[in-house]
């Protein structure tokens, strides 16, 4: 299945250069075979003097990745400016250059490509119907992220010079990317070393639909970074939320996951970091705005 995936990759993801800047160059792929998956997209972006040079470099994942460097792509003409934040970081002296891969959100398929699995299994009743009803579909992130882990990041170990290791692994997502880079650090530990988990969307589902605060929702998150989280083994996560528009409604829930990294032993300001952005809204300019300092706090150097 990783050859066949391969060597679909190679046939149809050409990749063509969309800048050769002293920013950083892209690549994109438009059309990428995933099995038990809707067609996937990359772009791609290499650091500065990655062209000239022999070194290898750590990798960053991200999701959304139409959201992340041009415009043109967006879904809302705002991006979260992913190279310049990444290129902001390293200019401090404590960030290696990374290779960004953004990948691209399926379209009406990204809340039941993002929704944790194994999240989904554990909800039951109202929440578990409003989910399904949310999905309009199989929810697939298992499959989504068994890809990442498996033949997307042997793909992408192979294809360029990258440190495959898990503490050079990072991922990152914000709002339902957000809970699918928390699904992908617990569930595949050995894996993603480092995880950024921006405005999690914690309700799940429209969070107007609860009265107040849902406490099915507390339960559910409790329960499963309970039954994952386990000791930090050199890990670090990034959390964080805002206080307006969708972001109003996180903190509840962001409280009961910090108590969770907290009660197994996970030191914050080292291991783990959460952080609260008071008036930032829920979109790609609020989290552009604070992803150098995202960058500079979770991929820094030990």
């Amino acid at each position: 299945m990783i050859r066949l995936t391969l060597a679909l990759l190679a046939l149809i993801g050409i990749a063509a250069p969309l800048a050769a800047q002293e920013t950083g160059r892209l690549l994109e792929y438009e059309i990428v075979a995933a099995a038990g998956l809707p067609d996937q997209r990359l772009t791609i972006w290499l650091p500065p003097g990655y062209d000239a040079s022999d070194r290898r470099y750590p990798v960053l994942y991200m999701h959304d990745g139409h959201n992340l460097f041009e415009l043109k792509n967006s879904n809302f003409n705002k991006i979260w400016a992913a190279d310049k934040a990444m290129l902001a970081a390293v200019e401090t002296g404590t960030v290696e250059p990374h290779i960004i891969v953004g990948i691209w959100a399926p379209g009406a398929d990204r809340y039941r490509q993002y929704l944790p699995r194994s999240a989904y299994e554990a909800a039951t009743g109202a929440l578990r119907a409003q989910m399904d009803r949310s999905a309009n579909g199989e929810v697939v992130s298992d499959r989504y992220l068994a890809w990442i882990a498996g033949p997307l990041k042997s793909w992408v170990d192979a294809s360029f010079r990258t440190r495959p290791g898990r503490d050079d692994t990072a991922i990152v997502g914000s709002s339902m990317g957000g809970l699918m880079s928390c699904y992908a650090f617990l569930e595949r530990p050995q894996v993603f070393g480092r995880a950024g988990c921006v405005s999690s969307h914690w309700p799940a589902v429209d969070p107007r639909t609860v009265e107040g605060e849902s406490e099915a929702v507390k339960a559910l998150w409790d329960g499963w970074f309970a039954a994952r989280l386990g000791a930090p083994q050199g890990r670090r996560v990034w959390l964080d939320h805002g206080t307006a528009t969708l972001d109003q409604y996180y903190a509840p829930y962001q409280q009961v996951v910090d108590a969770r990294f907290a009660a197994a032993g996970w030191q914050k300001g080292r291991d783990w970091q959460s952080r609260v952005y008071a008036g930032a809204e829920h979109e790609e300019n609020a989290w552009a705005a604070r992803l150098p300092e995202v960058f500079g706090w979770l991929l820094a150097k030990d």
